[in-house]
């Protein structure tokens, strides 16, 4: 695909020699290399075949192959290549673009589909939910989803709720001149745990500013980031939901209002995917606006801007984990800075690598296993180790499920941390 080649033109200069994918003693490389120690599910070794199969030394079609897709299936996009390896090689991006070559010659599989597609749908089946849970529910259904569509029964799928966020900005709260900033509500925290966006909205609007929850240019369906389209290799939707973001979002832009977003691996988009697949003045300018809430309030912060008034909180211990894509871009910084704006509250950073669940690969039967055992690298036992009464923080809706499926803790949103400490 012409306008996605810079991805493989641009990640295929890792020559192989690099030795960083292979530490297995640190938290952020290479997640799947350190719990099967096989070579194969290095980044080394994914860009070598991958190499070796574009140049014709793999053979014919060996580019969409079934053994370049069990090479590169391990790999969980984390991006820590990105920010350790040598030559910055992004192996997140170069499965995007293997994908879009090898579904479009191989089809898509249902399971691929139903994840793949489900900011189209999610939306319309609030006033489902109570069926969609039943698959949780009801013995036997579970193992059957297993076998007909390939989410492994030993995992809860994420709820469906009815209470979906729909904004409330109380207007006469709203100060003469106050600074606009864009409120950007995936579907994840607009579906499934709309108390995050719920948060957001109330911490945003007590710091002054007006908040603003933008609406799609052609008024259509709910704005999309197609970060589930880019897992999938679909850019062809991919590109749908970036050229509406962009559209959308564009008057805003314009301004130099700043856009927020509360989930990881979609506000990110904004930054990274949405620049290669969709090069150009527009997306630079949407990139240079697109900030996590935490780096948003942060900036501010340092500014001298902020007018957030925080109180102590019940917890005076907060154990914090990173979403792999807040490491690979330097925004870990960030959340910490901002939790340490709530007095008395001491935070611990976990030195984790990823979290295992990565999206959908911990919902898939086949990586279940490895997907735990990335989780008991070192997330699950700094979790397990921490009082009952310490707070665990998590950015990332994957993190979180993860986290409480693998400890029994539940694992919150920075925005809701600081929405307990409000004064």
């Amino acid at each position: 695909m012409k306008d996605y080649d810079v991805i493989i033109k641009g990640g295929l200069v890792f020559d192989g020699r690099g030795g960083h994918g292979r530490k297995a003693n640190v938290g952020t490389m290479c997640p799947s290399y350190r719990v099967t120690n096989d070579e194969q599910h290095l980044t080394r070794g994914r860009a070598n075949s991958l190499r070796l199969a574009i140049t014709g030394q793999l053979g014919k079609d060996a580019f969409t192959s079934e053994e370049m897709y069990q090479t590169m299936a391990l790999c969980v996009s984390c991006k820590g290549c990105k920010r350790e390896c040598p030559t910055g090689v992004d192996m997140a991006k170069m499965k995007i673009e293997f994908l879009y070559h090898y579904h479009r010659q191989h089809g898509l599989s249902v399971r691929d589909r139903l994840i793949a597609y489900l900011p189209r749908y999610a939306p319309k089946l609030k006033h489902f939910s109570f069926l969609l849970n039943l698959r949780d529910q009801i013995p036997g259904v579970a193992k059957l989803s297993e076998i007909l569509l390939g989410f492994s029964s030993r995992r809860r799928l994420p709820r469906w709720r009815r209470d979906h966020f729909k904004p409330f900005i109380e207007e006469a709260l709203i100060d003469a001149g106050a600074q606009e900033v864009v409120l950007l509500v995936d579907t994840f925290n607009r579906c499934f745990e709309s108390e995050n966006a719920n948060a957001a909205l109330a911490v945003l609007t007590a710091a002054g500013y007006h908040v603003i929850c933008p609406t799609p240019a052609d008024f259509g369906r709910p704005l999309c980031c197609g970060r589930t389209f880019f897992s999938a290799g679909l850019l062809d939707e991919a590109k749908v939901e970036a050229q509406r973001m962009i559209e959308s979002l564009k008057p805003y832009v314009e301004r130099g209002v700043a856009i927020v977003g509360l989930e990881p691996s979609c506000l990110l988009s904004l930054r990274d995917e949405y620049i290669s697949l969709l090069p150009g003045p527009e997306s630079s300018a949407l990139a240079g606006c697109a900030f996590l809430l935490e780096e948003f309030l942060a900036r501010e912060h340092k500014a001298g801007r902020l007018r957030l008034s925080l109180k102590p909180i019940a917890a005076k211990q907060a154990l914090l984990h990173g979403h792999c894509h807040q490491k690979a871009f330097a925004a870990m910084s960030a959340i910490e800075q901002v939790l340490s704006l709530i007095p008395e509250l001491e935070v611990q950073t976990i030195d984790s690598s990823c979290c295992g669940m990565a999206g959908s690969f911990g919902y898939e039967a086949e990586h279940y296993e490895i997907s735990m055992r990335m989780g008991e690298l070192s997330l699950f036992p700094a979790v397990r180790e921490a009082d009952s009464e310490t707070l665990i923080v998590a950015d990332g809706t994957s993190c979180r499920s993860q986290i409480q499926h693998g400890t029994g803790r539940e694992a919150i949103h920075v925005a809701r941390v600081l929405q307990m400490a409000l004064a």
